[in-house]
């Protein structure tokens, strides 16, 4: 939008954000949304700014955008829809669970526009109970899948997808198994143990079940990962499964049992920690598996960010995802806006990632239901109590994201001044969108620089903004 503009208006401030100097010439607005834990300010629509082509050549920090040069493209932004999220959106009020579910993925008004969920394949640890889609009695077994059967999921999970896609039919969604059924594993147990090679044939076609049949229900699932945390056997559910055996399951019978019943869905290796990057480098240079596989997963619970581009740069025509990062009850809105906002967000869009994913969707004000030993401390993006729903950081974090950044998108290049990280995009109706975060702990004045015009910002400390225009 072109605003033409005779008068000459001084800056000022609005809060802690923004406003431009705007001279005689033609200006391009700049819509804001704002964070700032500081001020109680959450994600709230701020006043415009907007481009001059008056440079300002004080000494403050630039921020040069150049959507000539361009990345990777997203698939979106989102949470992890587990079994226990599913529960606690289900006790609340059929009318008061629509309107929350449209705030989150709906595009349209304030609405946040989710768009990429990950769902456990089989019961997750923020599950009431442990299961698989093929409990059996001990000493018998189902290689052939006849008694696979979605179970819990029917009543939880299923039924809230469904409203969800009512809302947003183009959803994208992903899968990761916790833990086979115990009795594929050897010991007999869903936490800890390994898959034993005489059911790798069995477990691909537990795999393909799964996608089968929740195809039936109108649910496509984009992709999969092959494990959740395979170097994590101390979780409940879990499974040990390290590189060597990945790459072997997946090179003669995952990939195998889905060429050969034509699912479309991505494999996905990994799923764990940017300290263990030679995990997936080691599965990629398998010239057998490499075919089968479309990327690489990441949590950063260890490790640094810079781990997805050390794989991006290995192997470029492979997709980087990041899946998972938790906030641990009470939640800090100040320190993990700010550490999410520039790991989750900025982080891993900066280095590769298609997509950027916080973990628990919803738990209830006890940040229940869990396993027995499972996390106790996950605080969901949603508070589930007294038949409200409280929206926690994971949910602004999400928020600056999704709502701009469509699926479709294109990061293009920023550079990176001090105490500014930023990420910008590119998207598919031709906005350009910036996160900015200040991680200084004094407010600071800064510019945005776009072709050949300039905007005049202000941050306060500890503040994120989203810029479109």
């Amino acid at each position: 939008m072109l605003l033409l503009n005779k008068c000459f208006c001084k800056i000022f401030l609005l809060g802690s954000a923004i406003i431009a100097t705007i001279d005689s010439s033609a200006q391009t607005t700049i819509s804001t949304w704002l964070t700032d834990p500081g001020k109680s300010v959450f994600f709230q629509k701020n006043t415009k700014a907007a481009f001059s082509s008056i440079k300002d050549s004080s000494a403050y920090a630039l921020i040069r955008i150049n959507d000539s040069v361009r990345y990777q493209t997203v698939d979106g932004f989102g949470y992890s829809l587990t079994g226990g999220s599913a529960t606690n959106l289900l006790k609340l009020d059929p009318e008061k669970r629509k309107i929350l579910l449209k705030d989150l993925f709906a595009t349209d008004g304030n609405h946040i526009g989710v768009s990429y969920l990950r769902l456990s394949l089989g019961a997750s640890d923020l599950n009431d109970k442990t299961f698989s889609y093929n409990d059996l009695p001990d000493q018998e077994s189902d290689v052939e899948m006849k008694l696979f059967n979605l179970g819990p999921d029917k009543k939880n999970v299923i039924p809230v997808l469904k409203e969800i896609l009512q809302i947003n039919p183009k959803i994208k969604i992903m899968a990761s198994p916790w833990s086979p059924p115990v009795w594929m594993k050897n010991n007999n147990d869903f936490k800890g143990g390994g898959l034993m090679p005489v059911y790798y044939t069995a477990y691909a076609n537990y795999f393909v079940k799964y996608i089968q049949s929740m195809a039936k229900y109108g649910i496509r699932i984009d992709a999969v990962t092959v494990q959740n945390e395979p170097l994590n056997p101390d979780n409940n559910p879990s499974l040990y499964m390290p590189a060597t055996e990945q790459a072997f399951f997946i090179k003669n019978f995952l990939g195998p049992a889905f060429q050969k019943e034509k699912i479309k869905t991505k494999i996905i290796i990994y799923d764990h920690n940017c300290d263990k990057p030679e995990y997936p480098l080691s599965i990629l240079a398998d010239e057998f598996t490499a075919p089968y596989v479309d990327g690489t997963a990441f949590h950063l619970y260890g490790g640094k960010i810079e781990a997805l581009s050390e794989v991006h740069n290995a192997y470029p025509e492979k997709n980087i995802y990041f899946t998972e990062q938790w906030i641990g009850a009470p939640g800090n809105y100040a320190g993990d806006i700010a550490w999410h906002m520039e790991n989750v967000i900025i982080g891993s869009m900066r280095n590769w990632s298609k997509i950027a994913l916080e973990w628990n969707l919803a738990a209830d004000e006890q940040n229940k239901p869990h396993t027995k030993g499972g996390c106790t401390k996950c605080l969901g993006a949603i508070t589930i109590t007294k038949g409200k729903a409280i929206r926690n950081p994971a949910y602004f974090i999400i928020a600056h994201a999704s709502k701009f950044v469509r699926p479709g998108s294109v990061r293009i290049a920023t550079n990176l001044p001090d105490n500014l990280p930023n990420v910008a995009f590119r998207t598919p109706e031709g906005k350009t969108v910036l996160i900015v975060l200040n991680t200084s702990k004094a407010i600071r004045s800064f510019h945005i620089a776009f072709k050949e015009q300039q905007a005049n910002l202000v941050l306060g400390a500890g503040a994120v903004a989203t810029y479109i225009w």
